[in-house]
């Protein structure tokens, strides 16, 4: 069976449709490594290793620690995430014994640790221990790989300012102040965040409230330093400085209902030369809003489990299995379609749901023990538990159940289809982003149910619930893009419209030339911006928001992960 789904696996590799991607940084720690000096520890150093088209190169690497078992990599590694590919990664840890390049006889090889992105992405924080050569684990030795999204923190926050009783600057006429904020980064250079507009002839202003990005005012680190400074406006650029303050987002956020921040607004050179000098004014954050805009990162790092339903298509029209012109033939050295769409697209699914069990139906066939049609059963003959064990007990299971069924008909989906929704519904007060649900519909020809499927994909859309249907074979499937909503919104047939589109439909023979990553892309490129839809709708904060420290008030806003 391994032979089967290696021989399918997707590569990375590849051109196609426009996708979501967030940019993610990896920061990696070890512990317990293997001593190999004589006189002192080792030092460490790990490279990271991407793989594509089946080869391993090298992506970057941390800096060496000198004489540590125990490191913590300053070095961050930056990497595009895509949701709808396999991304395998290689961590490799070496004791480096010069200034020559790793790899050399020289070096001493400490450990490895494979693994994809997206299981680092969904675990957040992934701990995994290092293994020599041939699987042998490396004592007792073990890599940390922490995942932060740096692109998906894109929320905003609303900010009112106002001052009291800023010193004159003006002979003729009050002052006309304005107020700049700067954040400091790093490396002490200033980056202007915002300038307010000039309130004329005014010591007691009122600014305009203004809406500015977490990352542009903070970068998204709440304890970051901001430089406020209030200016008399001078029309010949001349502005003069009345004071100054300095201010975090953390001082910010200590705004309550009724309660305002104030600072005093301070000249230093008044503070030094004037003993009784208290301040130049005050300036007060009379209102504060943050809207967080959440991305399909934040709810899968926030604990969102992806659960992965495949429905098989039994009907006659497929032809008998035993023959090989039989769209369920099994081939033992070249697997059928129904295979490498199932593989392709649950290879991806599986890394987002942390049990790796799949539920796996079927519909259209007539099954034991009275040989009934059924659209809705279990392709294990288990009612009561119809998971298999990882996507390879799916394929098992499929290839179990095939002698043992006789394929039939119509290509009624719609009770699978609802029997998910109903799944996906709980007891219908869904709190939080707990799971959202996947269902893959193979078929090889146009469903008989449709009125039944559309009125069934339309209750669905107001469910965690992303539908997947896969054309099999080279049957007309012209009527099935209706289901797609891409040409138009999809409704009922009492002409009620979905809430979301839910609905991707791709004909395999597209991509019979193509390898089976590229239908997995085509397919899932949907589901990030799916997901995040729903929850924003339902108004659904993820369960562990990254940056929890961000985030009093919180505002969902719809939108896809590359915004």
């Amino acid at each position: 069976m391994n032979d089967v789904l290696e021989a399918i696996s997707p590569a990375t590799s590849l051109s196609g449709p426009a996708t979501c991607v967030s940019k993610v940084e990896l920061r990696v720690s070890c512990k317990g490594l293997l001593d190999r000096d004589t006189l002192n520890k080792s030092d460490p150093c790990v490279i990271l290793m991407v793989q594509n088209n089946g080869q391993w190169t090298e992506l970057d690497r941390t800096e060496v620690i000198k004489s540590n078992l125990h490191p913590v990599f300053a070095k961050v590694f930056s990497w595009d995430y895509y949701f709808e590919e396999v991304q395998k990664l290689r961590f490799e840890v070496y004791d480096i014994h010069g200034t020559h390049s790793i790899g050399t006889r020289d070096d001493d090889f400490l450990g490895g640790m494979e693994c994809t992105l997206g299981q680092i992405v969904a675990q957040k924080r992934m701990v995994k221990p290092l293994l020599l050569k041939y699987g042998k684990y490396a004592g007792k030795s073990t890599i940390t790989v922490h995942a932060e999204e740096i692109s998906g923190n894109n929320g905003y926050v609303e900010l009112s300012f106002c001052a009291k009783k800023l010193d004159d600057k003006d002979i003729f006429s009050k002052s006309d102040p304005f107020l700049e904020i700067y954040r400091i980064n790093d490396d002490l250079s200033e980056q202007l965040v915002h300038r307010t507009e000039v309130i004329k002839n005014n010591l007691n202003p009122v600014w305009e409230p203004f809406k500015v990005s977490l990352i542009s005012l903070c970068s998204c680190d709440a304890e970051r330093k901001l430089k406020c400074l209030v200016w008399d406006y001078d029309s010949r650029g001349k502005h003069d400085f009345i004071g100054e303050f300095y201010a975090t987002f953390r001082d910010m956020q200590n705004i309550s209902s009724g309660n305002k921040v104030t600072w005093d607004c301070v000249n230093p050179k008044y503070k030094l030369k004037k003993r009784n000098y208290k301040n130049s004014g005050v300036v007060i954050l009379s209102n504060l809003k943050l809207h967080r805009v959440y991305s399909f990162l934040d709810y899968i790092m926030g604990g969102c489990q992806i659960h992965f339903t495949v429905a098989i298509d039994f009907t006659a029209s497929n032809g008998d299995p035993r023959n090989s012109c039989s769209l369920h033939y099994i081939n033992p050295y070249q697997p059928n379609e129904y295979l490498k769409a199932l593989i392709a697209v649950g290879e991806i699914c599986q890394d987002y749901d942390s049990d790796k069990r799949f539920s796996a139906l079927g519909f259209g066939a007539r099954i034991p023990p009275n040989y009934e049609v059924s659209h809705d059963f279990a392709i294990n003959f288990n009612p009561e538990d119809d998971e298999c064990e990882e996507i390879q007990g799916v394929v098992e299971a499929y290839q179990s159940c095939l002698p043992k069924i006789q394929l039939y008909g119509p290509t009624n989906v719609s009770p699978i289809i609802n029997r998910i929704a109903k799944l996906a519904a709980g007891d219908g007060n869904i709190k939080d982003a707990s799971r959202y649900h996947i269902l893959l519909i193979l078929t090889d020809g146009v469903v008989t149910d449709m009125a039944d499927t559309r009125e069934a994909i339309v209750r669905g859309s107001y469910q965690p619930l992303s539908i997947i249907i896969v054309g099999v074979g080279n049957a007309d499937f012209t009527d099935m893009q209706i289901l797609d909503g891409d040409d138009g919104v999809l409704r009922s047939p009492k002409g009620e419209p979905v809430l979301r589109d839910i609905v991707q439909f791709v004909p395999f023979r597209d991509f019979k030339t193509a390898s089976p990553a590229a239908l997995a892309k085509c397919v899932l490129a949907e589901v990030p911006k799916q997901v995040v839809e729903y929850y924003s709708h339902r108004a659904i904060s993820p369960m562990c928001p990254i940056s929890e420290s961000l985030t009093p008030v919180l505002t969902p806003i719809a939108t896809t992960p590359t915004e």
